[in-house]
């Protein structure tokens, strides 16, 4: 790593740090740990299959710890490039600054407006029609969260491999009970058996070509919907409206592009794998699709699939303009109308 790459790298990872001590505690303890451990297998560049020593874990985690103290109360640092300041959430202009060297970097709010940032390389860079597109291969700095893709003004941005390290994760909790589901279904079209690491480069690149569906099905969502959704998103930040609203346009994201890709090519690794991996709130509200998947399990037919896939289309986005007008109504007390607004048109309880 040259000096110059490497005076960046510390720039960003410091401000990941900032992200992480002010948000690594909003986990679990089950899933905080599970996030440290692969922290850290990424941190000290360790294969997936390479046996972590408990001692050098434990050392690490709390020297970890000890830094976020630290940190908790920092605000985020401008990062400097050839003598120019950048505003840390500029991805657009730090960009500019460093695709010709085969960087891109990604700053922007994930759920519960949690800050996260990352530096990676750049393997390839789409741009047209006002939409940039940047798929990233190895990382220099990430936060505790790593999110395989991300959308927002300032592009969209896929990261292979946090989507490889993502999988693996899935695959090892999926692998201590093997429960006969839909993602096991996933995993058993590829050959982990034989040779683990060629099966998840497999998988990775199939689910790469999910994930780009995904993410330009975010951006076109969110040209649909405007500004005014983000406003309401942080209105309704660690509430269970913000939840619900994020599996709302999460499913109009997916009836857009990525329903239509996976039903059109009928790859059943990659439609078992977007079933089993619905987040619990996306899947609490959408049984019609659980229902259509397992018709399609039994019959081999994706028919009522398709016919689901295409007769919810209209009725996310509708539901998405009714949960803003009601923001606009009621502001920062909206959440709990919304709740019951969502519940009520998705015909499900919470």
């Amino acid at each position: 790593m040259n000096h110059s790459l490497e005076k960046i790298r510390d720039q960003v990872q410091h401000n990941c740090h900032i992200a992480d001590a002010r948000h690594g505690g909003d986990y679990t303890m089950c899933t905080y740990l599970l996030k440290m451990r692969e922290f850290f297998r990424w941190e000290e560049g360790l294969g997936f299959q390479s046996s972590i020593p408990a001692e050098n874990l434990g050392d690490w985690l709390t020297a970890r710890e000890e830094l976020w103290d630290k940190l908790g109360e920092d605000d985020f640092a401008a990062i400097e490039i050839d003598g120019r300041s950048f505003d840390p959430f500029d991805s657009r202009g730090i960009n500019q600054a460093l695709n010709d060297r085969g960087l891109v970097y990604s700053a922007g709010l994930a759920g519960g407006a949690r800050a996260n940032f990352y530096l990676g390389e750049l393997l390839q860079h789409e741009g047209g029609d006002g939409l940039r597109l940047y798929i990233s291969g190895r990382e220099y700095a990430r936060c505790l969260s790593a999110p395989p893709a991300m959308a927002s003004e300032q592009g969209v941005f896929l990261r292979k491999e946090a989507l490889r390290r993502y999988l693996w994760e899935k695959y090892e909790s999926w692998g201590w009970n093997r429960p006969d589901n839909a993602l096991g279904h996933a995993y058993a079209c590829y050959d982990f058996a034989a040779d683990a690491e060629a099966a998840l480069e497999q998988m990775t690149e199939a689910e790469m070509a999910s994930a780009r569906e995904h993410e330009l099905g975010e951006y076109e969502a969110s040209c649909l919907l405007g500004d005014g959704w983000n406003e309401m998103l942080l209105d309704l930040a660690l509430s269970p409206a913000e939840l619900m609203a994020r599996a709302v346009k999460d499913h109009i994201a997916d009836s857009l592009r990525t329903l239509p890709m996976l039903l059109e090519s009928g790859a059943p690794a990659s439609i078992h794998f977007y079933v089993g991996n619905l987040s619990g709130m996306r899947r609490h509200l959408f049984p019609q699709l659980q229902e259509a998947y397992e018709w399609w399990r039994e019959q081999g037919d994706l028919s009522s699939l398709k016919q689901t896939a295409s007769d919810q289309r209209p009725h996310w986005q509708e539901l998405a303009r009714d949960m803003m007008a009601v923001h606009r109504r009621l502001g920062v007390g909206s959440a709990e109308t919304l709740r019951r607004l969502v519940l009520e048109r998705c015909g499900v309880d919470l």
